[in-house]
């Protein structure tokens, strides 16, 4: 059973809603095909009808919340491989203005669909599980938030042509730096739904979520910054990682597999295109995939039935993963931006000295600390001023990092310290 959720510290929300996470996805496999190179003239089949009907959910929940959301498509034509000559490649946004209208916090995923053949835009392509439940999960945790307002706006993202080659998440991430975004997080959901994976093995017990740990957008001076400080485990993106593992502990029901990679071995996501630009971003993913169910035509062969159709899904497990994602942002949201910087300093002694600059927002910090034989921060002192010192607490054997702390005592992520 899902726990009642605390959006902020006193505001407990209903649990999300498998029936209604279930009629999300079936509505997105009734449009047939979702291939981003599909019809966009029908009115019930191919990607432009479900952009239209994603568009359409949104303004419903719009309504439902006296306008606290607005919904903008940005698009943007993309020519590859994948689309040889040329797409138009449309994103559907459900945007939720918060105090502070610049800073940002995003869930997307994507709403595309394909079969065996990438080029083959015609075909039934149900996408059940890879990514309507993506979707399917992004919609329900709007009709959750907007039921309050938050600090930082939270935008609801459905991209295109993320099996074109990312281009829908590319289109976001460049227009969130267009337009000053800071961005806080990034949460993409691809293939959430399910918990029978290859082969029969069911796993319903973890949600891994995928995190890099150097930074894609670092040079290589700052890469060897980061291993002279012994940053390695404690990026951006992984203090996500980690922060979403302690909010799923707290909210029991799933455990939150910490997966120390960007993503599946030599594989990618829309989360890639915010990492390369510096924001902080994850993807959840099921424990085991199915990959008779991805990527494949419909078909049967001997006992194995081919396709990513709705009845190889678990919505019950949809709906804890969605429930992750839901606290995940309403924390994030309501908390103050993640320190900028945090210096430290204390060789040759027992002490560390630790500074940071003021957050807008903040009405305290919390500095964390763990010995270096350590993944997980042990210790912690909250404090008012930007500066501290941690007596016995050598340097040389040890990792620091900050947080901010807003009035509801909402958490930022954890800034790294180093020199």
């Amino acid at each position: 059973m899902i726990l009642p959720l605390l959006l902020a510290a006193t505001t407990p929300v209903a649990a999300p809603s498998p029936a209604r996470l279930k009629a999300d996805v079936e509505a997105l496999v009734g449009f047939g095909t979702r291939h981003t190179l599909s019809t966009t003239s029908d009115p019930k089949r191919g990607i432009g009808a479900a952009r239209d009907w994603a568009a359409q959910q949104f303004e419903t929940i719009a309504q439902a919340c006296n306008g606290c959301i607005s919904v903008e498509r940005i698009n943007r034509r993309f020519t590859g491989p994948r689309a040889p000559n040329g797409v138009m490649v449309e994103d559907v946004l459900g945007i939720q203005p918060g105090r502070d209208p610049s800073r940002v916090v995003i869930v997307g995923a994507h709403i595309d669909s394909r079969v065996t053949d990438v080029m083959d835009a015609t075909s039934d392509a149900p996408g059940a599980n890879d990514d309507a439940s993506g979707v399917a999960l992004v919609l329900e945790a709007a009709r959750h938030l907007s039921k309050q307002q938050y600090d930082a706006t939270i935008v609801y993202a459905i991209f295109s042509g993320e099996e074109q080659g990312l281009w829908g998440a590319t289109l976001l991430a460049d227009t969130a730096k267009a337009r000053n975004w800071r961005v806080s997080a990034m949460l993409n959901n691809d293939i959430v739904g399910n918990t029978l994976g290859q082969g029969g093995v069911r796993e319903a017990r973890w949600v891994r979520v995928f995190s890099e740990g150097i930074r894609a957008s670092e040079d290589l001076p700052q890469q060897m910054q980061r291993r002279g400080n012994g940053g390695e485990d404690d990026g951006p993106s992984r203090a996500l990682a980690k922060t979403i593992h302690g909010i799923a502990g707290k909210l029991g029901g799933l455990d939150v597999f910490v997966d120390r990679r960007p993503d599946r071995f030599g594989r990618g996501g829309d989360h890639e295109p915010f990492l390369k630009l510096g924001y902080p971003a994850v993807r959840f993913s099921v424990a085991n995939e199915d990959w008779d169910a991805q990527h494949q035509d419909l078909r049967k062969e001997g006992n194995v039935a081919y396709g990513d159709t709705i009845d190889k899904m678990d919505f019950p497990y949809l709906a804890k993963v969605t429930a992750i994602n839901i606290a995940t942002l309403a924390r994030l949201a309501a908390a103050p931006a993640a320190p900028e910087k945090v210096t430290i300093s204390g060789a040759l002694s027992r002490d560390t000295q630790v500074g940071w600059a003021a957050v807008p927002g903040a009405v305290r910090y919390r500095i964390h600390w763990r010995r270096n034989d350590s993944a997980d921060w042990t210790q912690s002192r909250d404090v008012t001023e930007t500066k501290a010192v941690l007596t016995q607490v050598p340097v040389d054997d040890h990792f620091i990092g900050v947080s901010a702390i807003a009035a509801d005592g909402a958490e930022s992520l954890i800034t790294f310290g180093g020199r």
